[in-house]
């Protein structure tokens, strides 16, 4: 063999999905309309680039199991056989997957079944064992070897450790969840080490806490995400690419000589990254990488992977248009984001007395959960309720001091800003990196007013009970879903507070149960608190 025979540059192709959230059809599920994102969308793309380049790596970054109502369906109702989105996983052949927060929204029982049908491993080196301090689910990592065995790819799985602020306590029973960030450093450096790959890539369910820009904080630094402290890691760990996330964000870019990419949610892209090696000095080195987003044709789907979720769609179309109640009067949700925030409403109402009578409490908390709210219009479906309740959160009952309920109050008038002619707007803090609307809470069982021409912090301009001032000692049973009790969306007063009883039916189930008990429904509403700007 000669010098000029000798292979000297090799080009290698990563692709990578996120939050698909179970959107495997190019299906809206409220509007029965067609849909261009999905799985199956990307799927004609993958095969086309795995065709031009075999020895393509296929990543989900997490986020997968847990969305849409064909997800809620073989999660809760079954549709026999493999889970429909570990069907269309193994269909396409992905090389591994990580876990994402949702993951665990249905319990350790569905997700272990899920893994065991995956033709694929499961990777997450900070979900560990409490018992024995191992690694839960597997393998922390994977080794993939290219161009016969010539060039290695190391590929870290980490998870967000901030599950636990979220997740309902029997979901995650056994478990513990270290540091995302500790936890890279922790692995690449062992990467490094043992396995000396050519190319390190972490892909991490979770999101950027810092300007890609200029590293400016753009969020509370919770921890909840962390990819911009491990690309300031990055160099000293040795890590080449950081696929992330999370936040539902269209990013690839280079962050600190770090590789990015995060490829939004529900199959609206496919994340790509392409490294290309030469050989020199008797091994391989980097010499370019590149990130891009590559976004699917409008019309185009794979039958094939439509064919394995088939009968699973079929049995979900079904129960989604069976019939469970009706409305009298006006239900559905017709104002824009900020005019359905702004007054008592009867949708809200309905959600609130719903909760009040399963509970018992004497207050109650809810949020829209659905970015563009559809209320209930006068039959409801199935199909209606799961467009409103997407998460399959549960309810807890707190024990809440007045100056709980004060401070709540403070924290959810902070969705509000007011623009140059004073007119209210949305704090753009809810809006970037990700749409977070699901952080503004109403209330029922009292009676408030929020003047948000005054600063964050001193909005709550009366809080009173059935006519009477709330007092900070004052105590009270407040009903909302297990995620805000838990503090999340930084409602940091509710976390600790007294658990007087918890309900573990699913929100979207007990509203459903609410309509078959009662049949018809009366829209109406109190007008107990309202949002003043002028």
């Amino acid at each position: 063999m000669t010098a000029d025979s000798i292979q000297t540059t090799y080009r290698f192709q990563l692709l990578a999905t996120s939050d698909v959230h179970g959107q495997i059809v190019p299906y809206d599920y409220a509007t029965k309309e067609r849909r261009r994102d999905s799985l199956a969308a990307l799927a004609p793309m993958i095969r086309r680039e795995r065709e031009a380049s075999p020895e393509l790596l296929l990543l989900d970054n997490g986020d997968a199991l847990q969305g849409t109502p064909l997800a809620h369906f073989a999660a809760r109702r079954s549709c026999g056989g493999t889970h429909p989105i570990i069907a269309a996983m193994n269909e396409l052949g992905y090389d591994a997957a990580v876990f994402g927060n949702h993951e665990f929204n249905y319990g350790r029982e569905l997700l272990e079944k899920a893994v065991r049908e995956s033709e694929f491993p499961w990777l997450s080196a900070g979900i560990v064992d409490r018992a024995t301090d191992e690694p839960a689910f597997g393998k922390p990592y994977i080794i993939k070897r290219i161009n016969n065995g010539t060039i290695k790819i190391a590929v870290l799985g980490v998870t967000t450790h901030y599950i636990p602020n979220w997740e309902n306590p029997e979901h995650i029973e056994g478990l513990r969840f270290q540091d995302a960030l500790e936890t890279v450093k922790h692995w690449a450096a062992h990467i490094r080490e043992e396995e000396k790959p050519d190319l390190l890539v972490v892909a991490y369910h979770g999101g950027f806490e810092r300007s890609l820009a200029d590293g400016t904080a753009a969020e509370r630094l919770t921890g909840e995400n962390q990819a911009y402290a491990m690309c300031e890691a990055a160099k000293e760990a040795g890590i080449d690419v950081i696929i992330t996330g999370h936040q539902h964000r269209l990013i690839a870019d280079e962050v600190l000589g770090v590789t990015v990419l995060q490829p939004g949610f529900g199959g609206e892209t496919i994340g790509k990254v392409t490294v290309d090696f030469e050989h020199e000095n008797g091994r391989w080195t980097i010499r370019e990488k590149k990130a891009e987003l590559l976004t699917p044709n409008e019309w185009e789907t794979d039958e094939q992977v439509t064919a394995v979720v088939d009968e699973a769609e079929r049995q979900t179309q079904v129960w989604l248009d069976e019939p469970i109640g009706t409305v009298e009067g006006d239900m559905s949700v017709r104002e824009g984001t900020i005019a359905s925030r702004m007054a008592d409403h009867p949708f809200i109402s309905f959600v609130h007395r719903a909760q009040m009578e399963a509970s018992g409490a004497e207050l109650s908390v809810a949020a829209h959960l659905a970015e563009q709210p559809l209320g209930f219009g006068a039959q409801v479906t199935m199909r209606d309720v799961l467009a409103n309740f997407r998460f399959p959160n549960t309810l807890t009952v707190l024990r809440l001091s007045g100056r709980d309920i004060r401070d709540a109050l403070e924290r959810t008038a902070d969705y509000f800003r007011l623009d140059e002619s004073g007119e209210p707007q949305v704090n753009p803090a809810y809006l970037e990196p990700k749409p977070q609307h699901y952080n503004y809470d109403m209330w029922a069982g009292i009676e408030y007013v929020l003047d948000i021409r005054q600063p964050v912090g001193y909005r709550v301009a009366t809080v009173t009970r059935n006519g009477k001032p709330v007092t900070d000692d004052d105590s009270f049973e407040v009903v909302m879903n297990n995620y805000r009790a838990s503090g999340g969306g930084d409602y940091e007063m509710f976390r600790g507070r007294p658990v007087v009883r918890e309900m573990m039916i699913e929100q979207a189930e007990l509203f459903a149960d609410y309509f078959r008990r009662y049949r018809s429904v009366r829209a109406e509403c109190s007008h107990s608190w309202k949002v003043v700007y002028e």
